[in-house]
């Protein structure tokens, strides 16, 4: 496989990935933080990270609005939940474990 078609293939798997969590409106954030480290936040920073990379100005609502499929505000207010004590107990953890 060449670096095009490498390109090629990891924009298909984004794009699936992305697809998949815009399905998943029942998976919070903070359950994709604890059990992977990275939420649609993280991917959406990436991704503004990666537009300036390539010199493309990308700002952080275009990009939260990319991943999400929506305005972040709006997903909030549609699918967000509150986080229960568990969710956040485990979070704090994680973080004292990788820091």
């Amino acid at each position: 496989m060449n670096n095009e078609q490498k390109t090629k293939v990891e924009s298909i798997v984004f794009k699936k990935l992305i697809e998949h969590l815009q399905n998943r409106t029942d998976v919070q954030n903070i359950d994709l933080m604890n059990l992977s480290g990275f939420c649609r936040n993280c991917l959406s920073r990436w991704y503004l990270e990666a537009a300036e990379e390539t010199g493309l100005k990308v700002d952080k609502d275009r990009a939260r609005e990319i991943v999400y499929g929506m305005p972040h505000s709006v997903w909030k207010e549609k699918y967000q939940t509150d986080a229960d004590d568990d969710q956040k107990n485990k979070f704090k953890n994680s973080i004292t474990k990788d820091h």
